[in-house]
């Protein structure tokens, strides 16, 4: 077996970068300061938020059903979001942060009064990071974090649910289920029943999806990924509009030109910056949770 540290790792998020712009999956998922020897991460509002939330909902699933909500999730969110409050967050004032808190707390009230599937059995696959050899041969593993699987205990199967905190609905051609679906089928043995998403700003309950086919999914997944590998390998990373860049580079761009400001570290050792004005652009693709 290959060994697994010297694989491409692709993923939903790294795969939408490189889509988006060659250079901004570059300067995302590939460079690392010279300095620090890290990651950089440009952090903004509707980041924030959506982390914030999903780290409070996620950490349902670790727990047993009959105690999922003995502790107050708004308690809960209070702590989380000390870990992006002000400037970590990207916020400018202390009413901007305030207006995106709030949000915050809306979609956890919407939980707490229609709780759904959160309150049924769940699966919690054991690996920290799912992950699974897409390829072995072009050395292409293929990762990703799951929001929630609901246990199905008349069929003995999952149901992926992922939590959506944006303002609008994911787009019919996002890759996000095909990857879910592969991710879920290859690393647990239970079979995919459904998938759904739930806008929490939106919605009291979930949307069901079709599945995707799995082979189909396959196909899709893997042809990006090995166009991932051949740019990795060539080190070639253009963006499409060339040296103008565009709206999904021309802000990462900003903190290699030092026009950014340096907040901290994040826990996965990311140097976190972010802009000192608003800026549309970045905000407009931040809203992907």
């Amino acid at each position: 077996m290959p060994d697994k540290y010297a694989a491409v790792w692709v993923s939903h998020t790294s795969m939408s970068d490189f889509l988006k712009c060659p250079r901004s999956y570059f300067l995302k998922n590939v460079y690392k300061d010279p300095k620090t020897g890290h990651k950089i991460q440009l952090m903004t509002p509707p980041l924030a938020l959506g982390s914030a939330v999903h780290e409070v909902v996620e950490s349902l699933s670790t727990i047993p059903t009959k105690d999922r909500f003995k502790e107050s999730l708004l308690a809960k969110y209070e702590q989380v979001w000390k870990k992006v409050a002000g400037k970590k967050g990207g916020f400018h004032s202390k009413d901007e942060e305030e207006q995106y808190k709030e949000q915050g707390r809306d979609m956890l009230r919407r939980i707490i009064k229609n709780p759904g599937p959160l309150q049924r059995l769940s699966v919690k696959i054991r690996q920290d990071l799912p992950h699974y050899w897409l390829s072995e041969e072009d050395e292409i593993i293929l990762c990703g974090k799951i929001d929630w699987l609901e246990y199905l205990p008349e069929e003995d199967a999952v149901h992926i649910i992922d939590f959506k905190t944006s303002k609008s609905e994911e787009d019919d051609s996002s890759l996000q289920l095909p990857i879910y679906h592969l991710l879920v089928h290859n690393t647990q043995k239970r079979k995919v029943a459904g998938a759904s998403y739930w806008y929490l700003r939106l919605h009291d309950d979930l949307s069901p999806k079709d599945l995707p086919d799995l082979e189909a999914a396959h196909q899709e997944v893997f042809a990006i990924a090995k166009k991932i590998r051949t740019v990795r390998k060539l080190e070639k990373y253009d963006c499409p509009n060339g040296s103008d860049g565009c709206f999904a580079c021309r802000p990462m761009e900003k903190i290699l030109r030092r026009e950014a400001e340096y907040v901290g570290e994040n826990e996965y050792r990311q140097d976190v910056y972010i802009l000192p004005e608003k800026n549309d652009e970045i905000s407009m693709e931040s809203d992907i949770l």
